[in-house]
């Protein structure tokens, strides 16, 4: 259906504003495209504009926060286009087609929902920054050891309840910080360039994912203890025009304990795998003495003075990246094509796939029409 954004976008909001081992879990028997499927209903959330805009609110950490409003960008609809791969997505309306069904508007019911909030006592000039924390636990809280550093920086923390490892990824999790984001940038006067998302273990490797598939909502990631490759099936590259801007804009800031072995090899993985596919602006923190554990105040104050810094200048260094992994992703979308008129569908279908996993977005549009005309999506 279509959504009338006039009702509830303030005239001066940005588009960032208008926002206003994780590896897509559901559960541990779900499929990706099983998982999106549970975004199906024939129930709808309506669309509010209430809450006071850029008030001041109070400052200081607060618990048990209700927020009420929806925005287009954390829709179930917009959600599969961005966050699976294009022919994964299309599986997903086929299926819900053959149901009869929607995707419904809004995944999850804001009058239901908690959140931790900590707000600075005063704004920069130029208004708050804003960190989106995902976190691992399912209660919702602001650490401690953080406020200090929050206040320094003028950051806004924001984290939901019942978001936790065990939560549906694409039914919850995402929907939730995107709608925390959504609606702290609503209440208070945040600077748009300066919204980032991060978290801690589990919650640091959906972070990526948002920070991937949403780089006009969040300018940055924190990853905390847990990161992943990008261009897979577990987390493909979103639709073109976004993956563009998430290699011109994002920062991603690596934070991992000196003693966790573990996700410190992941870390390598996740940076090697970016900078494979153009993405340049990493930096990297390591915690002196720390194992698997929530960043300490040094270290959140590194990270979140590196997400404040300004763009790199090796981000625009990257055109010849961009243009070898375009001449690799045309070949292989040939020999695709080559395969199914020479007959062997199940060989194409099988380089299709892979394609699919490993350039998701920036494929889209000739591996849907490859797809659509040589091939059925089941």
């Amino acid at each position: 259906m279509q959504i009338d954004r006039t009702s509830f976008e303030s005239p001066h909001a940005s588009a960032a504003q208008r926002v206003c081992r994780h590896k897509q879990r559901c559960n541990h028997r779900t499929s990706t495209i099983g998982c999106a499927l549970a975004l199906l209903t024939a129930v709808c959330i309506p669309l509010l504009a209430c809450g006071d805009p850029l008030g001041t609110g109070t400052p200081g950490a607060q618990s048990n926060v209700v927020f009420t409003e929806y925005d287009p960008l954390s829709s179930s609809a917009e959600l599969v286009r961005r966050l699976l791969s294009p022919l994964n997505a299309l599986a997903v309306q086929q299926e819900a087609r053959s149901k009869g069904q929607d995707l419904r508007t809004q995944a999850v019911d804001l009058a239901q929902e908690k959140f931790a909030l900590y707000v600075p006592s005063h704004a920069p000039a130029q208004g708050f920054s804003l960190l989106v924390f995902i976190s691992p636990w399912s209660d919702a809280r602001v650490p401690p050891q953080w406020t200090s550093t929050l206040e320094r920086h003028g950051t806004i923390f924001v984290s939901a309840a019942n978001s936790g490892n065990d939560a549906n990824v694409l039914d919850r999790r995402e929907p939730l910080a995107l709608l925390a984001a959504v609606n702290v940038m609503r209440r208070y006067r945040v600077d748009a360039q300066q919204v980032f998302v991060g978290g801690f273990s589990g919650g640091s490797r959906v972070a990526l994912r948002l920070a991937l598939g949403y780089p006009d909502v969040f300018r940055g990631a924190l990853l905390n203890s847990g990161s992943d490759p990008i261009g897979n099936a577990a987390i493909p590259l979103p639709p073109a025009e976004l993956f563009r801007q998430f290699q011109d804009s994002a920062r991603i800031v690596f934070v991992t304990g000196e003693l966790d072995d573990l996700r410190l090899a992941e870390d390598v993985r996740s940076r090697k795998s970016m900078q494979e596919l153009c993405v340049f602006d990493l930096a990297t923190r390591t915690m002196p003495g720390r194992g698997h554990e929530l960043a300490d105040s040094t270290a959140l104050n590194h990270a979140l003075t590196a997400l404040l810094m300004p763009a790199s200048a090796e981000v625009n260094s990257s055109g010849a990246c961009r243009a070898r992994t375009e001449a690799n992703m045309t070949a292989q979308l040939k020999h695709v094509q080559e395969l199914f008129e020479s007959g062997a569908r199940d060989e194409g279908r099988g380089l299709l796939g892979k394609i699919d996993a490993r350039y998701g977005g920036l494929a889209a549009s000739r591996s849907i029409e490859l797809m659509g005309k040589y091939a059925q999506v089941h």
